[in-house]
């Protein structure tokens, strides 16, 4: 009898234990993209989300080494996208074919480009999460000096000390990249159960020790609610308003529908009161129709302002402004003047800044603009312009006045040498959102005719740093198509 083959059987299955074990105990690396950004200001967040939907569906869920994609958005507008690669090269793959795939360039046109910014992490945990509609994920860097190994250590203990003993936890991975930074991701049902924790969290001793070990500087949090998840998302009054400018260059009626058949007060002195008015003035467009470019859309409460590029009658610089009631346009203000060649510093009436950011600030910055239009250019105050203006940055886009405080006080001198005037008399109206602010004055121009100004201001840290206007003439009473006045 063969003694040896039934040993070398048992030999063969222990072999096979022992090595299943190891693959078991050995965790597999993968890598976890972190990409945040803004949509730009002209983007309808509605019709991005679907978008955003198509895209994981069609391209990224199709390239190689894919393993999941979340999305969403946090309450203050940022977008946050995770992807799970099976490795480096997959997601750095992926991404390279994302910037130069046309199938995605109009969802990847709707980002602000200024404003993304994207970290891969190297993780061992495997995506288990399901049915999670609220997400955190918090990066960071360790605490200089802190033991690498100390800290792994206190990290891999918050999940069972607190995590994930917590109503509607589902998930918590850890990572971290060359450069060092960390990243923690935690996967909740709802936002309620993760709004429940905060303070217990941060009360929490293993909290306390793990935070400890952070540099404080470093930490970035984001908390979102998945796009899949959202219910009931409709157009927003400003996606509203872009539409309808937009539907200029698409013929698309729908938008028309934003607007109150029953009380539409019309501004524009060369247009009639009313729906009837608007219908009569898109009536006589010229052979083409008119074209719009919207540039820049804010929102201010139920008052949205956009600044726009019009072929309408000829290339124009344009302001418009749309006040709602009931989610329907009732009232609409506008400035429209000629385009012109770029100003002495090589600016345009429309490029520069578009990202907007310090939504927390708008009625800090609404207040300074507020400042400047009464103590500078109503009551003269020249001496208060520097506690205003930023006197290292101030880009200028008016088309006949150059960058900085220079370009302004040359301005202003050429135009009492030459006889001219600027004058505001009356400031109507100030809108902003975040770091943009909208004035809209009353005064003299050039040779004393009456005229409307409409400023927009960009703000960083308290003072103006950047500036577009449209300045025009408000044409005589016995030339107006309707009785509302010019403000």
């Amino acid at each position: 009898m063969n003694i040896m083959k039934p040993k070398l059987i048992a030999l063969s299955l222990f072999t096979m234990a022992i090595a299943s074990c190891n693959t078991e105990d050995k965790k597999i690396e993968s890598i976890l993209e972190v990409t945040s950004f803004d949509l730009k200001t002209t983007a309808s967040e509605l019709e991005f989300n679907k978008l955003d939907a198509e895209i994981e569906e069609t391209f990224t869920s199709k390239q190689p080494g894919y393993i999941r994609r979340e999305s969403g958005v946090d309450e203050q507008g940022k977008y946050v996208v995770l992807v799970y690669w099976k490795s480096l090269a997959d997601a750095k793959a992926s991404m390279d074919q994302f910037m130069n795939d046309q199938s995605v360039a109009d969802y990847a046109s709707m980002i602000e480009g200024s404003t993304m910014k994207m970290s891969r992490f190297t993780i061992t945990d495997k995506f288990t999460a399901t049915n999670n509609t609220f997400t955190e994920v918090m990066t960071f860097n360790i605490k200089e000096g802190t033991d690498l190994k100390a800290f792994n250590k206190v990290n891999n203990t918050v999940g069972p000390k607190f995590t994930e003993k917590q109503k509607g936890f589902i998930q918590r991975i850890m990572g971290s990249n060359d450069s060092g930074e960390q990243v923690a991701v935690v996967y909740w049902d709802t936002k309620a159960n993760s709004d429940a924790v905060i303070n217990d969290f941060m009360n929490a001793p293993v909290a306390k020790e793990f935070m400890g070990m952070m540099d404080q500087s470093t930490i970035n949090m984001k908390r979102f609610q998945s796009l899949s998840s959202l219910k009931n998302v409709t157009l927003s009054n400003k996606d509203k308003v872009v539409a309808l400018l937009n539907s200029f260059n698409t013929g698309d009626q729908t938008p028309i529908s934003y607007i109150n058949p029953n009380k539409y007060i019309q501004h524009n002195l060369g247009v009639a009161d009313g729906l009837q008015g608007f219908g009569e003035l898109m009536q006589h467009a010229p052979e083409g129709g008119f074209k719009a470019n919207v540039v820049r859309a804010f929102q201010d409460g139920d008052y949205v302002f956009a600044q726009t590029e019009y072929d309408f009658f000829g290339p124009k610089a344009a302001f418009d402004i749309f006040r709602f009631e009931d989610g329907l346009i009732v009232e609409h203000w506008d400035n429209l003047s000629g385009v012109q060649q770029p100003n002495p510093s090589g600016h345009t009436q429309f490029d520069g800044a578009t990202a907007l950011t310090d939504l927390d600030k708008t009625e800090a910055n609404k207040a300074i603009v507020r400042g400047f239009i009464e103590d500078v250019l109503l009551d003269h105050q020249m001496d208060k312009v520097p506690s205003y203006i930023n006197p290292k940055e101030y880009v200028q886009h008016n088309p006949s006045v150059a960058d900085g405080l220079e370009g302004f006080g040359a301005a202003m001198k050429y135009f009492a040498e030459n006889g001219l005037v600027m004058e505001y008399d009356n400031l109507h109206m100030v809108l902003g959102q975040g770091n943009f602010v909208l004035s809209v004055s009353e005064g003299k121009f050039g040779k004393g005719d009456h005229t409307a100004y409409y400023d927009l201001f960009r703000l960083e840290n308290g003072l103006i740093v950047e500036h577009w206007d449209v300045i025009a003439a408000i044409p005589a009473k016995s030339e107006w198509k309707n009785t509302n006045g010019k403000y």
